[in-house]
């Protein structure tokens, strides 16, 4: 059974064998952990991973996909496969007694950003995520303040997870070639979050907000929600353009903002 890879699913199948295997090192995966693998394609990271003993569920959207994996995968009893849409996909209702998930995908560019969300929805559940994601998307994921990269996805990312750049994949790796590189990023969702945030729908208005117009000062871009001597007086400095700040200081801003009647 052949599959041709699907532009309206964003399809690009990994095929090198030095990046494969590079991932798996890099995954460090033992025998009986319960993993999530997202986006299978043809089975190139899902065969090694059922070798090592693990125990798998794989969601795939594409049916012709599902069909062919259940074909390629009949004598595997380690292995569930779920006909799914993983953005809709409840992961939590995977997780068995109090157990942590680790997952592991090659996400379509076009879905990626909503789907890490989507899954920090349950990151109670899970112990740590590892993408191959667009390059671009894991160096705004992994920025630092005062980086050109770091924004809204940065700041968010960074509340819910410890981020890792671990290694880029070059487009060759892929069939079809795509026109950009990748990368793989490690998330491991915090026990305990890094700042105190009373509200996190707060939070991420005000994220929104600052980074709407990244050359305006906080004075000029939060004036709708807080005005300048509230700044001042959490000891930031209302001058200061949002890719300053650290998530500490747009804490404080969203608690401000949480406490004003």
């Amino acid at each position: 059974m052949t599959h041709s890879p699907r532009k309206r699913f964003g399809q690009n199948f990994l095929h090198d064998h030095n990046i494969i295997y590079s991932i798996l090192s890099s995954l460090e995966a033992k025998a009986g952990e319960h993993w999530v693998e997202i986006g299978p394609g043809l089975g190139a990271l899902t065969e090694p991973l059922l070798k090592l003993g693990v125990r798998l569920d794989v969601v795939e959207l594409d049916r012709d996909l599902v069909a062919l994996l259940k074909d390629k995968f009949r004598q595997q009893n380690n292995l569930q496969i779920h006909s799914a849409d993983a953005l809709k996909f409840d992961f939590s209702a995977l997780a068995e007694q109090n157990e942590k998930l680790r997952i592991i995908g090659n996400l379509p560019y076009n879905i990626s950003t909503p789907l890490m969300f989507h899954l920090l929805d349950n990151a109670s559940c899970i112990e740590d995520m590892h993408f191959m994601l667009q390059k671009e998307v894991v160096d705004r994921i992994c920025a630092t303040p005062g980086s050109k990269k770091y924004g809204r996805l940065s700041v968010m990312m960074q509340y819910y997870c410890a981020t890792e750049l671990l290694f880029d994949v070059p487009p060759e790796s892929f069939d079809p070639v795509p026109k950009v590189m990748s990368a793989i990023v490690r998330l491991m969702p915090h026990r305990q979050p890094p700042v105190e945030v009373n509200d996190i729908k707060i939070l991420n208005r005000v994220v929104i907000q600052a980074f709407s117009q990244r050359r305006k000062t906080l004075r000029n871009s939060l004036k709708k929600l807080i005005d300048e001597d509230a700044i001042i007086a959490l000891d930031i400095d209302p001058a200061l353009r949002a890719e300053a700040l650290s998530l500490e200081d747009f804490a404080k801003l969203s608690n401000l903002l949480q406490e004003l009647p």
